[in-house]
């Protein structure tokens, strides 16, 4: 049976995406399995999740198109195909006639509804994203933002440190001599808070008049997401690894042992008649199902007649 949506590391390693779906923007990271999917969506005021099995995406795909008997692998591919390219901001599109649009309900969910072609007849599909626990939301965004937050000051703190080093060296050269040979390069000492006060007052106008800029999950800030993320889980795999095993490995270790002893101390004693006797009855127990199984496989297998995705 398939696990219900991505294991929660699979998709904390995806970046988020800027995305753009009926106009509106949006940040998005998704998750596609064989025939499962996790998708997550957020305009920075609430975060939009929906998470899709086998069996929940067989029942929706019937309701969406009634003439549909295929199974899921028949045409999950093929949703894949078609939304993936949206969902990770792609320009191109697989299909030309493949269609997406997005609402906002008033319950506060989401619906992404999408209508395109497969094997020449239409294809349905919804998206109904509910906002995500609030524990989603922590895990997925919140802490790696404020991780990469605090990461940056600290590099920021770092530049600053150099820059006053290079002021110094700069210092040095013009006592001993050294002239510049273009006046247009010259430039002023610098001053942390005097750039820090500088910087604020043009930025921050900037930021409030530019909304979209906040959903600029550019290349090197989605670099910076991924390493964040994945410092984290080797973090916490390390942790777990000096934690569990010590607690674990003595347990292991005695049951083999104990084992290996009862097989070898009573070789010579009547014990053993009957521990053979019992050895052997689960061998004789477990080949019955295999031969029941082996049975009825021929009746399982009349499928000479082709039927396709649609009736």
């Amino acid at each position: 049976m398939e696990v219900r949506g991505a294991p929660t590391e699979v998709l904390l390693q995806r970046p988020w995406l800027p995305v753009s779906i009926s106009g509106c923007q949006l940040l998005a990271k998704s998750w596609f399995g064989e025939t499962a999917y996790h998708i997550l969506l957020t305009d920075v005021q609430c975060v939009w999740e929906e998470r899709m099995d086998s069996a929940a995406i067989q029942k929706r795909a019937k309701e969406l198109n009634k003439r549909l008997r295929a199974e899921v692998k028949a045409f999950f591919s093929h949703l894949c195909e078609v939304v993936q390219p949206c969902l990770t901001g792609s320009d191109g599109q697989p299909d030309g006639e493949a269609r997406i649009s997005l609402t906002r309900q008033e319950d506060g969910n989401m619906c992404m509804k999408l209508k395109s072609e497969l094997a020449g007849l239409p294809f349905y599909w919804e998206f109904h994203c509910t906002p995500a626990p609030v524990t989603v939301a922590c895990v997925q965004l919140v802490r790696p933002l404020l991780a990469m937050s605090h990461l940056l000051q600290r590099q920021v703190e770092q530049l600053g440190g150099l820059l006053g080093r290079k002021d110094a060296e700069i210092q040095d050269y013009r006592e001993n001599g050294a002239m510049l040979s273009r006046e247009r390069l010259q430039t002023d000492v610098f001053e942390e808070e005097t750039y820090r006060e500088d910087f604020m007052s043009k930025a921050l106008p900037l930021l409030r008049s530019e909304q979209t800029d906040v959903l600029g999950f550019d290349a090197a800030l989605q670099h910076l997401y991924a390493a964040v993320v994945a410092h984290g889980n080797s973090r916490k795999r390390k942790l777990s690894e000096e934690q569990h095993p010590a607690a674990e490995e003595p347990d292991v270790t005695s049951s083999l042992g104990g084992s290996v002893i009862n097989s070898e101390a009573g070789v010579d004693g009547p014990e053993d008649a009957a521990g053979a006797k019992m050895a052997d009855r689960p061998a004789v127990q477990k080949s019955l199902p295999v031969s029941s199984n082996a049975a009825e496989r021929p009746s399982s297998k009349p499928k000479k007649k082709k039927v396709g995705l649609f009736r």
